[in-house]
């Protein structure tokens, strides 16, 4: 007799705005794979906001801990309250953000596979902000040792890990020099017990012009939050659009794998959002369980939906709905 099929115990946050519609377009193509998860659904964002008084009930953030991998779509803030998405991030620790770049179907550089790695609590993420006077605020950006050296330790593991040879550290140490200098300070340190890995230091600035002019040059960037979080878009962009942006946020022993892309407001309801920014980080997700075979044959799927452009939705120059591109996707699967 054959082994039974493994199952896993995924918290699910379906999220805001056109998040529930890419949730249910997602778990349609991971059922379709054969992959055994036991989802446990609970209520975060604006929706909670509503019903519970809190973006972040404490119901949601006890699932996370309890179950330790979640799916999330992107949670929407009430105006003049803080991110729920940040806020998430700070209750669970989830203090490193992975973000692959691989090259989709169409895309101007093919064949593209870097890595975005960003620290996603401290800097000007802080959110430290006040009004001096009128006319006048402060925001500080707050950097720390501890913070520094545990994404770089991330980083290197990662690269040592997935056979990364090179690290780019990406910084702004020639203007910032306390606060980046710091940084650069613990990246070098930490790179002294990786002698496999050569680092490779970059001011931002030029980091981006020279990731258009020439992405391959680059295998795997670190850096704090807010260059993260423009140069994570920025290569994603290089790679295919949203449909390229994958997300990864992780803790001590906690993951949460969530889309960074919405969809307009005026997409809510009507089932005309591209499902791959949660798809994407889904697969993620899989990988990180050990179901690296279904992940790769829903990749190879997505690739020929993409390639064959019969059931792609508007942004993507069709007219399928979110929905339907989910069951062409399920039905390329191999």
């Amino acid at each position: 007799m054959s082994a039974p099929a493994r199952r896993h115990r995924v918290t699910l946050v379906a999220g805001d705005g056109v998040g529930p519609e890419m949730a249910d377009a997602t778990l349609h193509v991971i059922d379709a794979a054969g992959v055994g998860i036991d989802w446990e659904e609970v209520v975060a964002g604006e929706r909670a906001l509503v019903t519970s008084g809190t973006a972040l009930p404490s119901a949601a953030l006890d699932s996370i801990r309890k179950n330790r991998v979640a799916l999330k779509a992107r949670l929407r803030a009430a105006p003049g309250t803080t991110n729920p998405n940040l806020a998430l991030r700070r209750e669970l620790g989830l203090r490193a953000q992975l973000r692959p770049v691989r090259s989709l179907p169409g895309s101007r550089y093919p064949g593209l596979d870097l890595v975005v790695i960003r620290e996603t609590t401290e800097g000007e993420y802080a959110g430290l902000e006040h009004r001096v006077v009128p006319g006048v605020v402060e925001s500080i950006k707050v950097i720390t040792e501890a913070g520094c050296t545990r994404i770089a330790q991330f980083a290197f593991d990662y690269a040592r890990r997935s056979a990364r040879k090179k690290i780019t550290a990406v910084h702004k140490a020639n203007i910032l020099k306390v606060s980046d200098g710091l940084f650069l300070e613990c990246v070098r340190r930490v790179s002294k017990g990786y002698p496999e890995v050569a680092l490779d230091e970059r001011i931002v600035d030029s980091t981006c012009m020279q990731l258009v002019l020439d992405p391959y040059r680059f295998d795997l960037l670190v850096m704090e939050s807010f260059y993260g979080d423009l140069v994570a878009d920025l290569c994603a962009g290089l790679a295919g659009g949203i449909s390229a942006a994958r997300a990864a946020s992780i803790g001590d022993g906690i993951a949460v794998f969530e889309a960074v892309h919405d969809a307009p407001p005026e997409w809510i309801g009507k089932n005309w959002a591209n499902p791959l920014p949660l798809l994407g980080s889904s697969l993620l997700m899989l990988e990180h369980l050990g179901e690296h075979e279904a992940a790769a044959r829903i990749e190879s799927a997505v690739s020929k939906v993409l390639r064959d452009g019969a059931a792609v939705t508007r942004d993507l120059g069709g007219s399928a709905r979110t929905i339907e591109m989910a069951e062409a996707i399920a039905r390329a699967l191999d």
